[in-house]
């Protein structure tokens, strides 16, 4: 397996990482990146097999699980509740539960909102040049997650600023600085949903933690912690991602020139699968191995990491022809950006309806939409998204 050395806050990394991962590709299935001393992969078929092997999974396996230092505690207190940092037997138990509540009805129904608010955003744009991602890409989805759940929407600037502290954990080259952050968030976070689930238990309404509160299973329920850490990963992993992915699909759909024709109710879900495939915003996830495991001749002893780049699976050309062209009339085929088997994101339904409803919207109110400057990726890896998007429409 080969060593290959890149920062992932150089800069040129940050503005386009595509090249690395040609490289990394370029070694084999799978190749040892220096800088976070674990064997990754960028190979369609090694992370699609991972994503599914039981074998592997995200929690630690115990001799493994890293020491958490007291300054660190209420925000791994959160995560220790977390789904998606779960596996089975605890794991199946909190994503049945969820899903009771967070059914593809409830997200249907929230397509005449999503439909409603975009209009309404688009109609308090600021003449002249316009950052889409603060007056757009932001506001939509964390409004719509806060409608869903049920808490007031004024609190949607906290929600929003919560969420880009506590998700500074994941980045790379994060400091105490960043770490202190998280937790202050983290602490205000929990603070607000506790005292908003206890109002719901009291005063159920129509909305997503009351019936959170409600999902039972054989006589089995969220706990109150159980409850706070799924409302808290719902907001983030969800409105993270959307933001990033609106603000790249409009970049890519702008500079790529994409016929308004490809971009109309009608034609906009294979645009919004090629967005999703193209230039996604996550672009890193791990899995721990269970047990000694070979995948395509690489063996991984137990309690060994493995990286997995989305987006670069998502252009292996040994599943896609021509897979650095944005082709937003691709044949349809299954992409890496939402993940696969036990961990596949439950929000992708509601990610895919935000974008599948506002990008038309947004291009058909806005026919003269054009870049209003070269747009730059923010260095927020292992997220792939831009500092801001300036337009002129």
């Amino acid at each position: 397996m080969k060593t290959l050395s890149q920062s992932a806050t150089e800069p040129a990394f940050v503005q386009n990482p595509y090249p690395f991962y040609e490289s990394a590709r370029a070694a084999g299935p799978f190749f040892h990146w220096a800088e976070y001393g674990m064997a990754c992969t960028g190979n369609w078929a090694a992370v699609n097999a991972i994503l599914r092997d039981r074998r592997f999974g995200r929690e630690a396996p115990p001799e493994k699980a890293p020491a958490i230092p007291d300054h660190l505690a209420p925000f791994y207190a959160v995560e220790a509740h977390s789904m998606l940092e779960l596996e089975p037997p605890r794991h199946t138990r909190l994503r049945s539960l969820v899903l009771r509540a967070f059914t593809s009805r409830r997200i249907a129904a929230l397509a005449p909102e999503i439909e409603t608010l975009s209009h309404e955003l688009i109609e308090t744009f600021p003449a002249g040049k316009v950052d889409l991602l603060q007056h757009f890409g932001q506001k939509l989805p964390v409004i719509i997650i806060a409608r869903l759940l049920g808490v007031p929407e004024a609190m949607a600037p906290d929600l929003l600023s919560w969420s880009n502290a506590m998700v500074g954990m994941y980045m790379a080259g994060r400091t105490r600085a960043t770490e202190d952050r998280a937790v202050a968030a983290t602490e205000a976070f929990v603070a607000f949903m506790r005292s908003y689930v206890e109002e719901r238990r009291a005063r159920p309404a129509d909305d997503l933690i009351t019936h959170l509160i409600a999902a039972e299973e054989a006589g089995d329920r969220l706990t109150t912690d159980e409850l706070i850490t799924t409302c808290i990963l719902l907001l983030n992993a969800g409105h993270e991602a959307t933001v990033h992915t609106i603000g790249n699909g409009v970049k890519t759909l702008l500079q790529t020139a994409t016929p308004r024709a490809l971009i109309s109710p009608d034609t906009i879900e294979p645009t919004v699968e090629e967005i999703l495939r193209f230039d996604p915003a996550l672009h890193l996830f791990t899995r721990w191995a269970y047990e000694d495991v070979e995948v395509m001749g690489q063996t991984f002893s137990r309690g060994e990491q493995v990286g997995l780049l989305l987006a670069a699976a998502n252009r292996d050309p040994g599943q896609w022809e021509d897979p650095a062209r944005f082709r937003p009339d691709r044949p349809a085929k299954p992409n890496a950006t939402f993940g696969a088997g036990l961990h596949f994101c439950v929000g992708a339904p509601l990610a895919r309806l935000e974008l599948q409803i506002a990008l038309p919207i947004l291009f058909a109110r806005l026919p003269n939409l054009s870049l209003a400057e070269a747009p730059e990726y923010a260095d927020v890896y292992h997220f792939h998204g831009l500092k801001r998007l300036l337009v002129s429409a």
